[in-house]
């Protein structure tokens, strides 16, 4: 029987995939399957099972072994408190990074472009319905409805090689939480209200924030959850050196 290993020092040892009430599914199957979804339901997420999501990613590749990976998890009551207290800070701050280069050039372009027309089509909001298209956008500060939410920083002091590294963690642990039954969001969002973020979760001045997770369970019946994003064909990007 396949195990998945909790570290004693989070106090869950080790644990079958019937233990924690999931079925095994493979590498390939989770790639797959995971996709941003955009709509959740309010079932609530144990705390329990994120600590595991959590101490299993934390095998993710790591240069040196540095783990840059900060992460902040909002949850429960704590999600509650934070939806009230975002209500009451500015709408937006200025990022602290480009989440896109100034002048994208192609095909990035195009392969941005596409996927938020085809997002729109599924809602039923046209190009020119720019107040249809702010008020979808304006669901990332809900989480889009997710239960709970982790926040991924780093060290200012990190450079290239280590944010790699946070997004390998980050990617690991949305394969984890897919194989768990969870679904899950990144958002770039948050950078620009990184500073309402920060206050909240209480992290410190050396640490950045890089982007947020909404973590919950999908509302499947959701047109938006629909979407699947295309990916260019492999000789477009790939090159076997001859």
């Amino acid at each position: 029987m396949v195990r998945a290993f909790i570290p004693e020092s989070v106090g869950y040892g080790i644990q079958t995939h019937a233990q924690l009430g999931f079925a095994l599914m493979n590498v390939v199957d989770a790639v797959n399957a995971r996709l941003s979804v955009r709509q959740f339901l309010s079932t609530p997420v144990a705390d329990d099972q994120l600590k595991s999501l959590l101490s299993n990613a934390s095998r993710s590749p790591s240069g040196g072994n540095v783990q840059p990976w900060r992460i902040y998890i909002v949850n429960g009551e704590s999600m509650t408190r934070m939806r009230e207290f975002l209500a009451g800070q500015p709408p937006l701050d200025e990022p602290e990074y480009d989440i896109y280069p100034k002048s994208i050039s192609e095909p990035y372009r195009t392969n941005r472009f596409t996927i938020g027309e085809q997002m729109y089509a599924t809602l039923g909001i046209a190009r020119e319905d720019k107040a249809g298209r702010q008020r979808q956008f304006a669901n990332n500060n809900d989480f889009f409805g997710a239960p709970a939410a982790m926040f991924c920083y780093i060290d200012r002091q990190m450079g290239p090689p280590q944010w790699s590294d946070l997004g390998m963690f980050l990617q690991t642990f949305m394969l984890l939480a897919e194989e768990s039954g969870l679904s899950t969001c990144a958002q770039e969002y948050w950078s620009v209200r990184h500073k309402s973020v920060t206050s909240f979760v209480g992290a410190p001045e050396n640490e950045m924030l890089f982007c947020g997770l909404a973590i919950g369970f999908a509302d499947k019946a959701a047109p938006i959850n629909s979407l699947r994003s295309e990916r260019m064909p492999l000789s477009e990007w790939a090159t076997f050196v001859q």
